[in-house]
């Protein structure tokens, strides 16, 4: 009877997003958002509240995950990465600067306190891998100029949690200096070696991978991926920058072959994922901290708009490319329910979990949004001040001997020329 049950909530969840995203592909829109409305409709304290799938879903949500951040790994060499990291690592303390400050600042202003500052700050840090993914995907952005910009950031971003998360963690338990340093040491060691593998040894892994069979092909990226992903996430280390560095550490033919093979999982997964999102959100818990969640949103978007702007002109992108990375940043997901899921855990500030869920829930909705119409809504502003300054009337030059030339050819009165 449960197996029953699971295959027809699992089976109207799949028809549900797949009519979602017909809609959305009508609408020339991300179906993202209607993904997210769908999971709180029918989550936790929604309509029809869904409960023999969840587990599975739970599951599908973290492979969703790991599949974005693969395929967006195949789009680029080992080199490619390199060469970015040492050329935006600017971007990346401007990007800590610019979203992680508003994040403390709001929680000392309620009143939260040191480690509370320290976790707010790291849910408004970090974009949001997944989503980011998911819009470029389905906008065809990322062959764009900016798309290199917006990767490093976002792998910035994620191999920054390697440090990030050790530390959250031992502030949060309130273990010794000595018991943090450790963890911390083990999280950057295993980070660091899995990017020298990759940079270093792609090719042989490329050649072990590789296969005529697409069905080999398939079961050993995935299995691959998959394994890596939970070595890295066992280690204190993300996942999602385990599976970003196996694509990475893949090129050539294999990885158009792994691409072609796998891009239907990734869009099934992903969209498990965002609706496993909502699923896991109670809409009474929002209206509460509605208000201070939405303010933070503003002042956040309009920092990661800035972030991205300031990175793409840095790297020569052009003024269009400027807004658009900056409007593609602007979505949190994954990181900022991970890092305020551990502050409930720990029972250091109840509020924290509402705010985070209403804020992410926010921007991960308007995030696809200020990624499609961040440049037109720019270049459309820039049009009218343009036009504006074109109808001003242009001042008659005075005639020479006039009253306002012989004043300012009088001298000065402390005898200067």
């Amino acid at each position: 009877m449960h197996s029953a049950l699971f295959l027809i909530e699992f089976g109207a969840i799949i028809l549900g997003l797949g009519l979602l995203g017909r809609v959305a592909g009508r609408l020339k829109f991300s179906p993202i958002p209607l993904y997210l409305l769908a999971g709180l409709a029918f989550g936790t304290g929604g309509l029809l509240p869904m409960g023999a799938s969840e587990e599975f879903v739970a599951i599908g949500a973290e492979i969703g995950v790991i599949l974005l951040l693969l395929m967006l790994g195949l789009e680029y060499t080992a080199s490619d990465l390199v060469s970015n990291l040492k050329t935006q690592y600017p971007a990346g303390l401007v990007d800590f600067g610019l979203n992680a400050v508003p994040g403390a600042i709001a929680a000392l202003l309620m009143g939260w306190g040191p480690v509370s500052a320290v976790v707010l700050a790291g849910v408004t840090w970090i974009s949001s891998s997944g989503v980011i993914a998911k819009v470029m995907g389905d906008l065809g952005r990322v062959g764009n100029r900016e798309t290199p910009v917006i990767l490093s950031i976002l792998v910035l971003e994620d191999l920054a949690m390697a440090v990030y998360l050790p530390i959250v963690t031992a502030l949060l338990a309130g273990v010794s200096l000595a018991a943090g340093s450790a963890t911390l040491a083990i999280a950057l060691g295993v980070a660091g070696a899995v990017l020298f593998i990759a940079v270093r040894y792609g090719r042989h892994i490329s050649r072990f991978v590789s296969s005529d069979d697409p069905e080999k092909l398939l079961l050993v990226v995935l299995g691959l991926t998959l394994l890596v992903a939970g070595i890295a996430q066992q280690l204190q280390v993300s996942a999602a920058v385990g599976a970003f560095l196996v694509g990475i550490a893949l090129s050539g033919e294999v990885a158009e072959g792994t691409h072609t093979l796998l891009s239907p999982l990734r869009d099934l997964f992903a969209a498990v994922f965002f609706v496993f999102f909502g699923l896991h959100t109670d809409p009474a818990s929002i209206p509460p901290v509605l208000l201070p969640a939405l303010a933070l949103a503003v002042v956040t978007s309009g920092t990661k708009i800035a972030t991205g702007y300031w990175a793409a002109r840095r790297a020569g992108v052009g003024v269009k490319g400027r807004w658009r990375a900056g409007g593609t940043l602007v979505a949190r997901g994954e990181f900022s329910i991970v890092i305020a899921g551990l502050a409930v855990t720990a029972g250091i500030e109840p509020a924290i979990g509402p705010l985070a869920t209403a804020y992410v829930l926010i921007l991960v909705v308007i995030g696809p949004l200020t990624a499609r119409y961040t440049e037109p809504v720019a270049a459309w502003v820039s049009g009218r001040r343009t036009a504006r300054e074109t109808a001003l009337p242009t001042p008659a030059p005075t005639r020479p001997g006039s009253e306002e030339d012989l004043k300012d050819q009088a001298p000065d009165p402390a005898g200067r020329a």
